[in-house]
């Protein structure tokens, strides 16, 4: 599908909505604001995630048309609170976390007739064509990609085969160290297991997602990875200096491979020196733009640029640009770019970007 035909819609790249079901009991298909009511005496485990910010009808009210849904297993290492008791310790421990979630979107799916999984080209065009301009708000459907955080999961490279089966479309080889690669926090290169499952993740055309890579492994991944590459939700480092978030170097290097950064919506990665007890405007949706400039900048265009939001993936309202209160405001976003940028180069930042990426990564 060629840009001009392409709906205006926002393309998230990141966001934990299974995880956040299986481990937090967040239902997904409630507004964030009934969630945030029912969690008013929030259980210890939930104080450190705040205030919610994604549901369902939020995400179709924002015209967000296709989320990347993660799966992402925790690993007992996590600083979160409560994973020391809960989270995985091995490979197969981790395989079943992740399973969990995978059977959540299918059911998510099943159930839910504003839910479309995008397994095929034809998915995504299904999904694509119910926000057409000829088409009521009622008629919008989301359509969700399943992505993998941390490849623990992934028992041995061939495996990788099982998951694509069952719908998994992208996977990230690290979210801290892995038995794939070196991750945030945890410096090191690709293992040989992560070279291994790469070669298995490009005969199948996955998408590789590159977000928490620690860098001598992003490089590695960068120069060998034959398929399509993305930093799912990754911000540079000239706003906070972190492993966690790119050099400009790396975001050159994945432009250079005609890949699509997605910038996050998490106050500390937009201004390093943001602290909870700030005054709330003092990071706003503006600061947003931004970021999305910057990378155009060092990119010399705007085709290299998405949102991956990363919301409700361990904070909440209290942590995202002021005025944002949930999920729906990413929309925000459009007028601001407006202000600088064409309305071709708005789409494109908007969603076709990583609409892009699908288009060359899904199977017919």
């Amino acid at each position: 599908m060629s840009s001009q035909q392409r709906p205006l819609i926002i393309v998230d790249a990141h966001l934990d909505i299974a995880f956040n079901y299986v481990v937090h009991q967040r239902d997904f298909r409630q507004p964030a604001l009934k969630t945030r009511q029912m969690e008013d005496n929030r259980p210890e485990r939930l104080k450190d995630r705040g205030l919610a910010t994604v549901g369902l009808p939020d995400v179709l009210l924002g015209r967000i048309g296709v989320a990347f849904g993660t799966l992402f297993a925790e690993p007992a290492s996590s600083p979160f609170l409560g994973a020391a008791q809960t989270g995985y310790q091995n490979a197969a421990q981790a395989y079943q976390q992740a399973m969990a979630q995978l059977d959540y979107y299918h059911r998510l799916a099943d159930h839910d007739d504003r839910v479309i999984l995008i397994q095929t080209q034809n998915d995504l065009k299904a999904v694509l064509a119910t926000w057409t301009e000829d088409k009521q708000v009622g008629e919008h459907k989301l359509g969700l990609m399943i992505s993998m955080e941390g490849a623990d999961p992934v028992i041995e490279p061939k495996q990788v085969e099982e998951w694509y089966e069952r719908g998994v479309r992208a996977i990230g080889l690290a979210w801290i160290d892995t038995r794939y690669a070196g991750g945030t926090g945890h410096p090191g290169p690709l293992t040989p297991l992560g070279h291994e499952l790469l070669g298995t993740m490009g005969d199948l055309n996955m998408i590789l997602d590159l977000s928490h890579l620690a860098e001598k492994a992003y490089y590695e991944a960068v120069d060998e990875y034959v398929g399509p590459i993305i930093a799912s939700h990754s911000n540079p480092r000239r706003f906070y200096e972190s492993d966690r978030n790119l050099s400009d170097d790396m975001i050159r290097r994945l432009t250079e491979r005609d890949g699509v950064i997605g910038v996050v919506m998490l106050n500390k990665f937009i201004n390093g020196s943001w602290q909870r007890s700030d005054p709330r405007d003092k990071v706003r949706i503006e600061h947003v733009a931004d970021i999305v400039d910057y990378i155009c900048q060092l990119a010399g265009d705007a085709r290299h640029v998405g949102i991956g939001s990363d919301m409700d993936g361990g904070f909440g309202a209290e942590s995202i640009p002021y005025p944002m209160n949930t999920i729906t405001d990413e929309w925000m976003l459009k007028d601001l770019l407006l202000k600088r940028y064409d309305a071709a180069d708005v789409q494109a930042i908007l969603g076709g970007n990583f609409l892009r990426i699908l288009e060359q990564s899904l199977p017919n």
